[in-house]
């Protein structure tokens, strides 16, 4: 095994450099709907080149700690949000790049009401629903040639709770 990573709760501030944490906190920017409905402004930043958003939905099966990261994805081409429609936890693992490759990964367990925005071309794991199977929707890029890359690790890290 290549090491042991040990998740933290996800939060906006650790999570910035790889991407936004969605969650409603704080006082509404507007009130809007004869004052029945809180809007939170533009709290993902979006970033599509060649394409456009879209919106897909994903059904995605349970995983559980310990876990095992043996391969990471990025989006070259565009930003990635997934919001839990099920209000499932999600693991969340990413990696800071060096030179095309994803090194020192860490892991985020989202709390419930949060979502994520990742930015375009930041390495990631896959979307890990945590205890039962989750649906989610999706903003990514939709539009012609590849936005992915795969990079499979030589030696799998292992997503556990630190033992206390």
């Amino acid at each position: 095994m290549t090491g042991r990573i040990a998740p933290s709760p996800l939060n906006a501030e650790a999570f910035s450099p790889y991407g936004d944490v969605i969650e409603v906190a704080g006082a509404p920017d507007k009130i809007i709907n004869q004052g029945k409905c809180g809007r939170y402004h533009d709290l993902a930043t979006l970033d599509f080149g060649r394409g456009r958003a879209g919106i897909s939905l994903f059904e995605a099966e349970a995983r559980a700690l310990p876990y095992t990261v043996d391969m990471v994805e990025r989006h070259p081409d565009g930003s990635q949000a997934f919001i839990p429609i099920d209000g499932v936890p999600m693991l969340v693992v990413v990696a800071d790049d060096q030179d095309g490759t994803p090194v020192n990964p860490k892991a985020f367990i989202s709390q419930p009401g949060q979502s994520i925005n990742l930015h375009r071309g930041t390495w990631h794991g896959v979307l890990a629903p945590l205890g039962r199977a989750g649906r989610f929707a999706v903003v990514d890029r939709i539009g012609d040639g590849t936005n992915l890359e795969e990079y499979w690790f030589p030696e799998p890290w292992t997503v556990e709770v630190a033992e206390t």
